[in-house]
């Protein structure tokens, strides 16, 4: 399938030049919160049941406990972890916290989310170990958002702590982001950008914006668009394992879903080859056939096997939701596969692994 988008829309998002950033600016928007808020108070479906989830998931109670450590150790396949779950509970809390508030109005979680970014913030020097960058990657999203809601939607946050969280943000995670590591497998840059965009969002730097919207549209690397994904779709990863793939996938629509809040299309990029990837992976996923043939990376080296890996077949992680909507929702496009997919995954819920609640924050008709 060719997917293709008119010039007006090219036009109303242009890729190059862009204003002043939007705040909240990352995945939800003034108006997102509002939407939801309406469809809540309404009772519609699915965010009335979306809801109840996110009030009664564990991550998102006045009981939650921070747990920061000092220094974060984390190795490949997180062999050691000192601190790195810990971490990725404590930003799921944060986001689920600051959403209660966002979506709810009750500041007492507004003051949990705080305590939970303030004790990172004053607490962690440094994160070490092969998987540091994969890990605040997939996790700095997540505090970031949650961040971005606090700064721009209530104003209980006091400002030391906010320079603090800054101070963690600038000092420790985006020295370790900011080269990424193209030569690993895709959905590495793929995680790195999508906390590399959120930084430049909060802090209102368009430097760091733009680094990461370079990489993943024109950078020599295997989590650039054109590099993650061929012509029709398959996947640097596809040969490797389906959950791999899907991370990639699943991350580089937040990506292209930041830089779309902020007037900047990457969406479209390579005629909507993300769309084509959705496309193909979930059409394999969901156990019909498709064309594969053996990889090779930007660098020109061939990786995984001759034919397109089973493992983690029929296994759907939720990352669905936002490429829906946008190829679907927004433009009018067939995602067939994709929506099939979507039934299987919604309601999109908490996940350690994912920015989770985009059944909740998502979903348009």
């Amino acid at each position: 399938m060719r997917f293709f988008v008119s010039f007006m829309l090219m036009s109303l998002y242009p890729i190059m030049g862009i204003g002043q950033f939007v705040h909240p600016g990352m995945l939800h928007s003034k108006q997102d919160l509002a939407f939801v808020k309406a469809r809540i108070s309404s009772g519609a479906e699915p965010w009335k049941s979306s809801w109840v989830n996110l009030k009664t998931s564990p991550t998102a109670q006045l009981t939650w406990t921070a747990k920061p450590v000092k220094v974060i150790e984390v190795g490949f396949y997180s062999k050691p972890d000192i601190g790195g779950t810990d971490f990725r509970n404590d930003g799921l809390a944060a986001y689920s916290c600051a959403l209660r508030y966002a979506l709810g109005g009750d500041k007492a979680y507004a003051e949990k989310a705080i305590e939970i970014i303030n004790a990172w913030s004053y607490t962690l020097d440094s994160v070490t170990n092969g998987n540091k960058k994969l890990l605040v990657g997939m996790v700095g999203i997540k505090f970031l958002n949650a961040a971005e809601i606090l700064k721009h939607q209530y104003t209980g946050w006091k400002k030391q702590d906010q320079e603090a969280f800054k101070k963690m943000v600038m000092n420790v995670w985006f020295p370790l982001l900011k080269d990424f590591m193209p030569g690993y497998n895709g959905n590495w840059d793929a995680a790195i950008a999508q906390t590399v965009i959120g930084i430049g969002v909060f802090m209102d730097r368009r430097d760091i914006f733009d680094l990461a919207c370079n990489q993943i549209l024109k950078g020599e690397s295997n989590g650039a668009i054109n590099h993650y994904f061929n012509e029709w779709g398959q996947c640097q990863e596809s040969g490797r394992d389906q959950g791999h793939t899907q991370m990639g996938l699943g991350f580089l629509s937040i990506v292209c879903e930041i830089a779309w809040k902020q007037k900047k299309d990457l969406y479209s990029a390579y005629e909507n080859r993300l769309a084509l990837g959705y496309e193909y992976t979930a059409r394999y996923m969901l156990g019909e056939d498709v064309k594969y043939v053996r990889y090779k990376t930007f660098q020109g080296k061939t990786v995984f096997g001759d034919s397109i890996s089973a493992i983690g077949r029929g296994k759907f992680s939720p990352i669905y939701e936002r490429a829906y909507h946008h190829y679907h929702n927004r433009l009018k496009l067939p995602m067939p596969f994709t929506k099939r997919a979507l039934d299987k995954t919604r309601p999109e819920e908490e996940s350690t692994g994912y920015l989770p609640w985009a059944t909740l924050m998502t979903t348009a008709f």
